[in-house]
Parts: structure tokens; sequence; C-alpha cells
């Protein structure tokens, strides 16, 4: 028996109905298309599993990424249709307080305190009103004199002012002098219990609703018997009046601009007072 005939020769990739059972030569060329054929379905099942690989990943880290913004079904949306960063939970900050708006109270009128006795209740004396011993105005200085406090209004008064400060009820009166070159000023502070009941006491004054002037402790007498220039106005619950006039006993006359002047300052500086009481008053009751 030769060896090379009998039993043909078998081919372990091909399938056994296509061996050759003439047992002939085998056909080279239709094993290599067999085997290329073969390799391309092992390189197209690499690729395929590749990219379903890569699409599963994707996914995954996509559900990943939208379950942790806090909504499932954002998977399958665009990216315009998911919510900002400001609408998903848990990417802001801590949560910023906010506050019902609020509106402070309007501050207290110093005006209503020197209105009335009733709320007016900080002391009062002729010190308070007019204090220390001397007084600056601008440029000018006046020396404080004596001072004067009464609950018998009339009895500092002349002319037609006792009738009207006793009329509507003035409960005191307060008075003090000061002096600058050869000027002497009283000026003096009425109060009432109501503001109405001073401005009616300024309204009823006339040319001869005059305050009396105050002397001693160094200030001559003056305006008791001469021509002086005399003041009246109301502020809250006080009126204030002003007298003022030249300690040489002369008559005040137009000329006498420096008589004219320390009554202003006067009756100036008496009108800051009362309004300070106010404003120290509405003050402290704003703090309270």
């Amino acid at each position: 028996m030769s060896y090379g005939q009998g039993e043909p020769q078998w081919d372990p990739w091909t399938p056994s109905s296509q061996q050759d059972s003439r047992g002939g030569t085998p056909d080279w060329a239709a094993l290599a298309e067999q085997s290329e054929a073969r390799n391309k379905r092992r390189r197209l099942l690499l690729i395929l599993g590749g990219a379903l690989a890569t699409i599963g990943i994707g996914a995954a880290v996509t559900v990943a990424v939208v379950h942790a913004n806090g909504t499932a079904k954002a998977s399958n949306q665009p990216a315009s249709a998911l919510p900002s960063n400001a609408a998903i939970p848990g990417q802001s900050a801590d949560p910023v307080p906010t506050f019902a708006p609020t509106s402070a109270p309007p501050p207290l009128n110093p005006m209503d305190f020197i209105s009335s006795a009733k709320k007016d209740t900080a002391p009062i004396s002729a010190n308070t009103l007019f204090p220390g011993t001397q007084l600056t105005v601008g440029a000018n200085i006046y020396k404080r004199g004596p001072s004067a406090t009464t609950a018998n209004c009339a009895s500092g008064v002349q002319g037609t002012l006792p009738a009207v400060l006793t009329k509507n009820d003035c409960t005191k009166l307060f008075r003090a002098t000061y002096t600058k070159d050869g000027v002497a000023v009283t000026v003096g502070v009425a109060l009432f219990d109501t503001a109405s009941q001073a401005t009616k006491a300024k309204q009823e004054t006339d040319g001869k609703s005059i305050i009396t002037s105050l002397f001693g402790k160094g200030v001559p007498p003056f305006c008791r018997t001469k021509i002086c220039r005399s003041t009246t106005n109301s502020y809250g619950r006080y009126a204030y009046f002003t007298l003022a006039g030249l300690t040489s006993g002369k008559d005040v006359t137009t000329k006498d601009a420096k008589v004219f002047t320390a009554g202003d300052d006067l009756a100036e500086f008496t009108f800051r007072q009362i309004r300070r009481r106010g404003e120290a008053q509405a003050s402290a009751a704003s703090n309270q």
C-alpha cells in the first residue's frame, strides 16, 4: 500500500459536507477564502462588541449623572430640556434667609412734646431756660443779670398784658435780664397748659402788652418810665416776650440799632431754648 493514497485528507476547519470525498488534492484557494471569511466575521464581532460596550458605559454614566441630579426622566431628553443649574436640587449653597420688609417708625415730633403739659414733663425753671452766666449769639456776648420765677404771671408784666395772661390761664412766668454795652434786655417766658392758650394770648396782646423789666445785681433800673422796644411771640405752649432799653435811662429811638439787635438776639435764643426742650424729650421717648 502506498502512503498518499487511500482515505481523503480531513480539514478540521471545513464542514464535513465540504470535504473532498474523492480524495483528490485540496482546493487551497477555497480554503483561503473560507479562512478570510472567518477572520472578517471575528473582526466584525469584535467591533460590534466594542461599540455595544461603549454605548453601555455611556448610558450608565448618563443615568448616574441624571440620578445624581435628581431626575431619571431626563436621560431620554435633549440637553435643552434638562433643568438649569439653578433648578437642580442639591446644586445651590445654603439657602439665603429672607426677611419680610419692615419700616422704621417715623421720628417723634418735638412740637408734640412742647404743645401740651401732659407730654412736656421735663424739669423747667429760669435756670434751665436761661443757663450760665453769659450768652453768646454770633459775635455778641451778653452777660446774664438777675432772674425770677413766679406762679402769679400778672405780677411780672404791665400794661394790658396782665389781663391777657390771666384770661388764658398762664401757670408760670420766667424772666431773666442780659446786658451788653449799655443795653439791657429782659426776656420773659409765660407757660400755659396748651399751645392753643399760648397762641390765643399772643393774638390778644397789643402795643401796651409789656413785660416788666428786671434789674439788680449790677443792672440799673431801665424801661420803667422811658420808651423801650418790646417783642411778643409764641411757640408750643409758651409765649415769650422781650423788653430792650438803654441803661443810661434815655429813650430808645430808631437809631439805636444795638437795642434792636439785642432784643432780636434774646428772642431768637429763647425760641431755640424752647425748641431744644421738645427735641430732647422726643429723642428720649424714641430711645425708650
